[in-house]
């Protein structure tokens, strides 16, 4: 195969008069220009030949197709490579060439049929697939629709509630279950996937099988009033749970287009849309996202000097707290064996029940059997000791939030675990040479901060200090995407990266209802922005007792830019502990519902009382959107310091850890990349007229200040800022 030909497609006529078409592309034979030039021409050769009697699309090396490379959505690229020759688009090409052809087609489908992979297997008369494959259509990630015919193929295929659940969330099923849905017709090991398909193919050539165009299919859509509950259902679930962006009621209207006026209306509906999504800013944000996360592993000095992982077998866990529990969980159901620590017999069981009960509810949503649970509850081990520790490769202390009893801790673990053993902390705040001062181990010392519930959320955050070993680091990167967490790399300060950046989050709030703004209306804007929960309902889950223990970190190690406020303080003397005892900012019924508390008032005059401050009449009928930039604007000044100090290498690693960490809209992009839309300019004068109205919580840092004098956007790195100049 010459040089030219290696990102292509390879066609092969064997004796039995089957076409085999393969894509080669590595790594995952993704669709471009080049792949749909020479698709077209590999099967007008095909459908040309008289010793060709039906087609095999394959993929090289295991892999059906990935579909498009989505660093060319959001640009004029995408437009480009749709184009197979001029007058002559992909869409005409998998209706006509591909579907409407006179020799039939059958996808041999291993790896991954995603996106235009599955579009593509799909226009084909029949699909074959091994049992791990994993196809779907997962283009609603990046804030687009499918566009080459997904939305009118696959509720043919699956039947309509299925196709939208697979559309509107992204997710991919393996082969067995494609199979059972009626998206492949058969299920093979990749060693017969071959010779299976190209038997297949002559089958329907010779009318031994049936001769489907999917795109004509009826007999899965069911009746008209059966399709209008489920669309009705479908947009009433999109309304309520994907805020501010409209590609998901896009995708549900061409998909009833489809089905109300015809395949062919609804596939030039679909064609239109998606060329309109691609150049949208929420499809620019969500592709940013995509390789912020792919680019958070990449840390220069570390994973480029050629270092591999060792091998991690046993783990041990310190406290079985929330955290510490979740974390056990997430190891074990990963495979690792784990050692569970706590001081005493009543901790222990509570610890090991906490466990039991997180495995419980992956039972009761059908993640896991029974026997299963058993199987993985038998890798935990409970222990009140450290004679055990004598031989673990990792430890995770997930104690509270105690220098003393975090520097006791290292101490001991120093004495008792071998000389390799990684420690690692899952402080939120304390600094890791603080918490390492009473050992000689400051090189295998790193922080492992999991975000709760920890067997859930995605993100860890992964802390170094100047003396922390590239090799753990690398090692801790391994288990990490072991455990299936987005692991992010980060210096060592005061709260690191993820807290650090949010502590401004909460004070914000906090200043702006001593000053007259009411609590609820800020959580309501809020979670119009697109959080989860605003900052008051988000105290009232974590509780109130680590918001003091963080909140008097950062009040110590950065006075001059802190609010301090007793508003907690006063709540939790007061016995109010958030929603663990169904009080905090909130009142929660028993099903643990939140609703506003008329009591709250009194604790907010008494405050305010404390503080000094007076009603700002311009707060109590502030608007929305000026609530947002208040809360927000801070948190970005805050991550312009983290960036100017290098505890994060790039903006990007801010940017997925506030989005896996703390809930940020991945549509906005992340929190610098939706400051940069906003522009520098427009930050630092809104926070410099604060600041000289409520004080230098609000005060621009120099690193913000530069930029919005230059014009110059805050992602960019010092290197970058200064070749722009």
């Amino acid at each position: 195969m010459s040089r030219e030909a290696k990102r292509t497609t390879v066609l092969e006529v064997g004796d039995d008069g089957v076409a085999l078409i393969t894509i080669v592309n590595p790594p995952v034979n993704a669709l471009t220009a080049d792949i749909f030039r020479s698709l077209s021409e590999s099967y007008e050769q095909a459908l040309g030949r008289e010793d060709v009697k039906a087609i095999v699309v394959t993929g090289a090396k295991g892999i059906f197709c990935g579909g498009f490379d989505v660093s060319g959505f959001g640009g004029q690229k995408r437009r480009e490579e749709e184009q197979t020759k001029p007058g002559y688009t992909s869409v005409d090409f998998f209706t006509d060439a591909v579907e409407a052809a006179k020799k039939p087609s059958v996808a041999a489908i291993d790896g991954v049929a995603l996106g235009g992979g599955l579009e593509l297997a799909m226009a084909c008369h029949a699909r074959i697939s091994t049992p791990t494959a994993r196809l779907g259509l997962p283009e609603l990630q990046f804030g687009i629709i499918p566009g080459l015919g997904g939305t009118q193929r696959l509720p043919r295929l699956v039947g309509l509630s299925k196709s939208l659940g697979m559309m509107l969330t992204s997710k991919a099923v393996e082969g067995t279950e494609a199979c059972s849905l009626g998206l492949v017709d058969a299920v093979i090991s990749p060693n017969e996937l071959l010779p299976t398909a190209r038997k297949w193919a002559l089958d329907i050539s010779q009318c031994r099988r049936p001769w489907v165009a999917s795109l004509y299919r009826t007999d899965r859509l069911g009746s008209l009033e059966e399709t209008r509950q489920t669309l009705k259902f479908a947009r009433s679930q999109v309304k309520n749970q994907a805020l501010n962006v409209k590609h998901p009621l896009i995708c549900i209207d061409v998909v009833e287009e489809g089905i109300i006026s015809g395949p062919r209306a609804g596939y030039w509906k679909e064609a239109k849309e998606a060329q309109q999504l691609q150049q949208s800013y929420t499809t620019k944000c969500l592709v940013h996202v995509f390789f912020a996360q792919r680019g958070a592993s990449k840390v220069p000095g570390i994973t480029d000097r050629g270092l591999m992982p060792r091998q991690v077998n046993k783990i041990a866990v310190l406290g079985g707290g929330l955290m510490g529990s979740g974390i056990v969980t997430a190891l074990i159901l990963n495979n690792y064996s784990v050692i569970l620590k706590e001081v005493n017999e009543k901790y222990l069981h509570a610890a090991i029940g906490r466990v039991r009960a997180n495995l419980e509810s992956h039972v009761k949503k059908g993640k896991m059997t029974a026997e299963k649970l058993e199987r993985t509850m038998s890798l935990l081990r409970g222990v009140l000791d450290y004679e055990s520790f004598r031989n673990v490769d990792l430890v995770i202390e997930a104690v509270i939030e105690d220098v003393s009893l975090k520097q006791h801790i290292f101490a001991e673990l120093e004495k008792y675990c071998p000389p390799y053993c990684i420690l690692a902390s899952n402080t939120s705040t304390i600094d890791l040479t603080i918490i390492g001062e009473r050992t000689k181990s400051l090189d295998r010392i790193v922080g492992a901060h999991f975000f709760s519930p920890a067997h859930v959320m995605p993100l860890l955050e992964i802390v170094r200090t100047r003396h922390t070993s590239p090799q753990v680091v690398v090692d801790l990167l391994n288990i990490g995407k072991k455990m299936k967490k987005i692991p992010v790399v980060v210096g060592n300060c005061t709260g690191f990266a993820v807290n650090r950046m949010f502590f401004p989050y909460r004070q914000a709030a906090l200043l702006l209802v001593e000053r007259g703004t009411n609590p609820y209306r800020i959580d309501n804007a809020i979670t119009k922005f697109g959080m989860p929960m605003g900052p008051f309902r988000l105290a009232d889950l974590v509780g109130f007792g680590v918001a003091i223990a963080t909140g008097m970190q950062f009040l110590e190690n950065f006075p001059g830019r802190t609010y301090k406020s007793m508003l907690i303080a006063m709540l939790q003397e007061d016995k109010r502990a958030g929603e663990s005892n169904n009080k905090g900012f909130y009142q929660y019924d028993q099903r643990r519902k939140a609703t506003p508390d008329p009591d709250l008032e009194k604790y907010i005059q008494k405050a305010r009382s404390i503080s000094g401050v007076t009603v700002d009449p311009k707060l109590v009928n502030i608007a929305e959107n000026d609530i947002v930039e208040m809360i927000f604007f801070p948190v970005v000044n805050e991550a312009c310091r983290i960036l100017a100090e290098g505890i994060a290498v790039k903006a990007a690693d801010l940017d997925i850890a506030a989005v896996m960490g703390m809930g940020f809209p991945s549509y906005r992009g992340g929190v610098v990349f939706w400051a940069d839309s906003l522009g520098s300019k427009h930050i630092c004068s809104r926070l410099d007229e604060w600041s000289k109205m409520y004080g230098d919580f609000f005060k621009p840092c120099p690193y913000l200040a530069e930029r919005a004098a230059k014009g110059i956007p805050l992602s960019l790195s010092s290197d970058q800022a200064n070749s722009r100049l």
